[in-house]
């Protein structure tokens, strides 16, 4: 069954035709800036998110492979999407908090694990993956 999210304000709105069981938490500098704490991300396959509202996007392009999306009237962080190209062009990590209602979904990888403030951790045993590891995912097809 479809997700549906916005941001604060509701000029943006998106939903996830094929939405995912899990969620993941990423500890890198932008993240944590662009989130104001760890951000929570649901991964959404190019594709399969349909915006209403989408004019009132506004995208930055935040490093070489990757674009952040917030909208324009209220400052709501919506997504990061993958620009690289590669299996994971395209692909967009919605905002968990932007979910209209996330359900059950189950925290299960942090990203970039080496980066996470020592000031906190979580109960849940997750994937954890570095860093490195990301960047060699996300690497183009030689």
């Amino acid at each position: 069954m479809a997700k549906t999210g916005s941001c604060l304000c509701g000029a943006v709105k998106y939903t996830l035709n094929d939405p995912p069981a899990d969620f993941g938490a990423c500890h890198c500098g932008m993240c944590r800036k662009w989130s104001g704490g760890v951000y929570f991300g649901v991964t959404a396959p190019a594709g399969t998110v349909d915006f209403q509202g989408d004019e009132n996007l506004s995208v930055f392009t935040s490093s070489d492979w990757a674009e952040r999306a917030f909208c324009k009237t209220c400052g709501s962080s919506l997504y990061y999407r993958v620009t690289a190209p590669g299996d994971h062009h395209g692909t967009y990590h919605m905002g968990l908090g932007t979910l209209d209602d996330p359900g059950d979904m189950a925290l299960t990888s942090e990203l970039f694990i080496e980066l996470k403030p020592s000031g906190y951790s979580f109960a849940e045993k997750t994937e954890q993956i570095t860093g490195e590891q990301l960047f060699a995912m996300f690497a183009p097809p030689e």
